[in-house]
């Protein structure tokens, strides 16, 4: 191809994949199929590498970044990035209506409240339609500039899709629940020190000088608010909302705008109650004036605008008491201190323990067993324990002290320098062997209905298993003699692992629990190389050029296949008849190509896990709330609220029976 061809078609595919970037990441509603997409990026990558010159500034295959920087310069923000003074009751609220009202007179007030979402603040500038800088709020006034790292959050446009001589906007980059428990896992098998929440893991990451760091971190972002525009006019806050999703911006969905401000309360309230069912964490909810010029019109004290406050969440704490401090042995060999709490109700649930991740921390918040302490729970998240109260030590507290050995096999344990991880070295450690077989059949892995840890306990204790490949040599007679197994659980667990022998490749590289190696790892590794055969012969130089793959980690997979224990381990599974390839399929048979599901109720024919697996597997995407945007919902038994927003928005509602028919 010829240099003039050559500028053409890179123009060409950057319009075309950044349009795509917007349907996937922004309107959750993908066009093509993922194959299809990386192609398309792999040839716009080569032709960019053979004329570097013609790539173009908003070109979506520099979005992981280049080199690590030396450091964060400061930058000035155009309009100044406020803090918002606090509400913690109803009360709070009501002061805040009657200072707005007070300060405007007459006039009729109408509020908009969105919810508070909990990540970093973040500024993005445009010129001529263009992103050229991204910054932290910093003091308000300055803040860092990470546009690079910034650029790696998919659904940040590059390019606006209205062109406008200057934009400064406002919002908020996090990281979803889901990602954030992926990462504390795999850091925690690290022996590396995990984050005490999304919010920390979102501001760690976007403060990473290797913006590829980064990219390797699923991390999202929604925009609530305009700095400063030309080229645009707007009277109003929702209407700039609006017109922000228009030119491209990912907005938060749950807007509501109110005259009242009892009604205000009234949803603040529903929120708070309703906000674990969400993806991601919010703190609070956010109640602005609508009106941009009323809200000039009550201005802005040194720090805070008079016209915005955020009703923050009653912290999800409670106090109770450490009983013991035990060790868990995970498949990696890491030893983990656990608290043994009283029960005590927080966050939706009744907590009786927390892990303590490692010594360090238990020295750094002097932990000790007898203790009264506070615990955090927000919704899915591991409890912690926040703090000791320790005017209420009695002197009978006693310390916790790492054993020397493995509390399992015996092993003396070490600590590699540089690690805060504590491990026990032995390979077939019982402790860690079992760690790894919960971890092989669970839901994210090969999922292997009924096979949880009380029954990997008997299999263990009679003898029966050591690892997972064991497990599909299984028979009728060797289970009939357990307890609490007659003929028909015996039959539902034969099934249950003869079903998962047909599972996509990509559980399997998960469930082998490879060192560093996530589930979302696991489906790129299966995408790129199609067969556990060519992962296996990949070299470090060929894993590191996968998107997401790390020198750390290709090192970690290469040590993996080079062990005969593992190599002998996939050879029996391969004979067992468990599927070691990624099922290639065109999008004429991906009916669902395209396609966005939500699932809400109690289904009766299928698990959630199974459910989304049938959508994902035939091209579509499953999405946790419904929107204009959203094409089905299989509803279930006792479907609640998402059922009666698609009912208001006129989404297609399906039984399980329909969507059977639509898979078949």
């Amino acid at each position: 191809m010829d240099r003039d061809a050559a500028a053409k078609r890179i123009t060409e595919l950057t319009e075309i994949l950044n349009e795509h970037n917007y349907n996937y990441y922004v309107l959750d509603n993908p066009r093509i199929t993922d194959a299809e997409y990386d192609g398309l990026m792999q040839e716009l990558i080569r032709l960019e590498e053979a004329y570097p010159d013609l790539a173009q500034p908003d070109s979506p295959a520099r979005r992981v970044g280049g080199a690590p920087a030396e450091g964060f310069e400061t930058v000035t923000h155009l309009a100044p990035m406020l803090s918002l003074s606090n509400a913690f009751n109803d009360q709070d609220l009501r002061d805040f209506d009657r200072r707005v009202r007070s300060g405007l007179g007459s006039h009729p007030v109408e509020y908009v409240v969105e919810l508070k979402i909990d990540g970093l603040a973040v500024s993005l500038l445009y010129e001529n339609g263009l992103f050229i800088r991204g910054a932290t709020r910093g003091d308000g006034e300055t803040g860092e500039d990470i546009t690079q790292n910034l650029k790696t959050i998919n659904s940040i446009p590059l390019r606006l899709r209205r062109s406008l001589p200057l934009l400064e906007v406002r919002g908020e980059a996090y990281m979803p629940k889901k990602e954030f428990a992926r990462i504390n896992r795999e850091r925690e098998e690290a022996g590396l020190p995990t984050f005490a929440n999304p919010r920390n893991a979102a501001a760690g990451s976007l403060r990473q000088l290797d913006p590829r760091v980064t990219a390797s971190r699923a991390l999202d972002a929604f925009l609530y608010g305009i700095g400063q525009v030309s080229g645009m006019t707007v009277t109003g806050h929702r209407e700039g909302l609006q017109a922000l999703q228009e030119l491209g911006f990912k907005i938060n969905p749950n807007v509501r705008s109110f005259n009242d401000i009892e009604q205000v309360i009234d949803y603040c309230r529903e929120w708070a109650e309703k906000r674990h069912d969400l993806p991601y964490e919010i703190d609070g909810m956010v109640v602005k004036v609508n009106d941009l010029a009323l809200q000039a019109e009550l201005g802005a004290t040194s720090k805070s605008p008079r016209w915005a406050i955020a009703f923050k969440f009653p912290a999800e704490e409670a106090e109770t008491v450490v009983r013991n401090i035990y060790v868990r042995v995970g498949r990696t060999g890491v030893l983990t201190p656990t608290a043994s709490l009283e029960p005590v109700r927080v966050a939706g649930s009744t907590v009786s323990s927390a892990t303590l991740h490692n010594i360090d921390i238990i020295r750094e918040k002097d932990i000790r067993i007898g203790d009264h302490v506070v615990i955090h729970k927000a919704g899915d998240v591991i409890p912690e324990v926040v703090r000791v109260v320790k005017e209420k030590r009695t002197g009978s507290e006693t310390e916790f002290h790492m054993p020397g050995e493995c509390p399992i096999c015996r092993t003396g344990v070490r600590r590699v320098e540089g690690e805060v991880a504590v491990r026990c070295p032995n390979e077939i450690c019982p402790g860690r062997e079992r760690e790894a077989l919960i971890h092989f059949v669970s839901r994210d892995a090969m999922d292997i209905e009924g096979l949880g840890p009380a029954v990997i306990d008997q299999l263990l204790g009679a003898g029966l298993i050591r690892d997972a490949a064991d497990l599909y040599y299984l028979k009728a007679e060797d289970l009939l003699g357990l307890e609490r197994m007659g003929k028909k659980s015996v039959d539902n667990l034969l099934n249950a692992i003869e079903k998962s022998k047909h599972k996509d490749l990509a559980q399997l590289i998960f469930a082998l629990g490879i060192r560093h190696v996530g589930a979302r790892t696991g489906k790129i590794l299966a995408d790129h190389f199609g067969t556990m055969a060519r992962l296996q012969a990949a070299g470090v130089e060929e894993l590191t050029a996968v998107p997401e793959v790390g020198p750390k980690m290709a090192e970690s997979i290469v040590a993996y296949f080079r062990d005969p224990v593992n190599l002998k381990l996939l050879d029996r599974l391969e004979a067992a008849g468990v599927n070691l390839t990624q099922e290639a399929r065109q999008a004429g048979e991906r009916p669902f190509d395209g396609k966005t599901f939500v699932l809400t109720g109690t289904l009766e024919k299928y698990t959630r896990k199974e459910a989304q697996d049938i959508i994902e597997n035939l091209g579509g995407k499953v999405s946790s709330s419904v929107s204009k945007k959203t094409d089905y919902v299989l509803a279930g038994r006792e479907a609640g609220s998402k059922l009666d927003k698609a009912m208001a928005l006129g989404v297609t509602v399906i039984s399980e029976d329909e969507f059977e028919g639509m898979v078949s």
